[in-house]
């Protein structure tokens, strides 16, 4: 099966063994000539599964049960997040929301509370706040500012537009009883940052990812964002972060 996307400005062509990832990428369908192609084969599946059990058994948990058309979007993703460093982008697993057409993304590893944080500046700032991602935006770094992309790739309850925003500012995301925004420099939270950036296999393409992410924080607010479960912790970050 095949079809075009555009995503993050790039269209891509991709041909697979299921339909559920053209299910899942329809509302980024394009009719323009694709920029490159994503071809998915078993082997591609098989990898992937492969991953899945390593990460389970380094994690001590049992591994899911994930069928091949699931396994398949990933790496759709997987290849498309390959390429995208050779048009001056990368994957970075976040959420991001857009507060009058500005983005301000939250980053922190799993389980942590980002998507979270993400829901009480919804419930804080009502239509004022649009989500853009929940889960893997793309950013694109240009001399002339920093833009954030929604992808179809937006979490498990689906939560993002295709839409994309300026980034004005970024927030690593702590829990803390007491809440807390603070302005960091990027050499303080650097290493837990790469760790949310997706880092290709090919060297080249890491380069230029490294490359990029280094002209992101350099143009972008970086702030440690220490918070609780409350709205309250919307209402400091967000007087903190505009």
């Amino acid at each position: 099966m095949k079809g075009i996307y555009k995503i993050a400005d790039v269209n891509i062509g991709v041909s697979s063994l299921y339909k559920s990832v053209h299910e899942y990428c329809r509302d980024y369908a394009s009719t323009d000539e694709p920029d490159f192609e994503v071809v998915i084969s078993q082997g591609d599946i098989d990898y992937e599964r492969e991953r899945s059990l390593k990460n389970a058994l380094a994690e001590g948990r049992k591994p899911y049960d994930s069928t091949d058309d699931y396994l398949e979007e990933l790496a759709v993703y997987r290849k498309i997040s390959e390429m995208m460093p050779y048009y001056d982008r990368f994957l970075f697993h976040g959420s991001c929301i857009a507060v009058d057409g500005k983005g301000y993304l939250f980053t922190a590893p799993s389980g942590t509370g980002k998507s979270t944080h993400s829901r009480l500046w919804r419930e804080y700032l009502g239509d004022k706040a649009v989500m853009v991602n929940d889960d893997k935006p793309i950013i694109k770094v240009s001399d002339s500012g920093i833009t954030i992309y929604g992808t179809p790739y937006n979490g498990k309850h689906r939560l993002g537009e295709n839409i994309s925003v300026p980034l004005k500012a970024l927030g690593v995301i702590e829990r803390a009883e007491d809440n807390s925004a603070v302005p960091v420099k990027s050499t303080l939270i650097y290493p837990r940052i790469i760790q949310q950036m997706y880092r290709p296999s090919d060297p080249v393409a890491l380069a230029r990812s490294m490359s990029a992410l280094d002209k992101m924080l350099a143009q972008t607010g970086l702030y440690l964002i220490r918070c609780n479960m409350d709205i309250s912790a919307a209402q400091t970050a967000y007087d903190a972060m505009r």
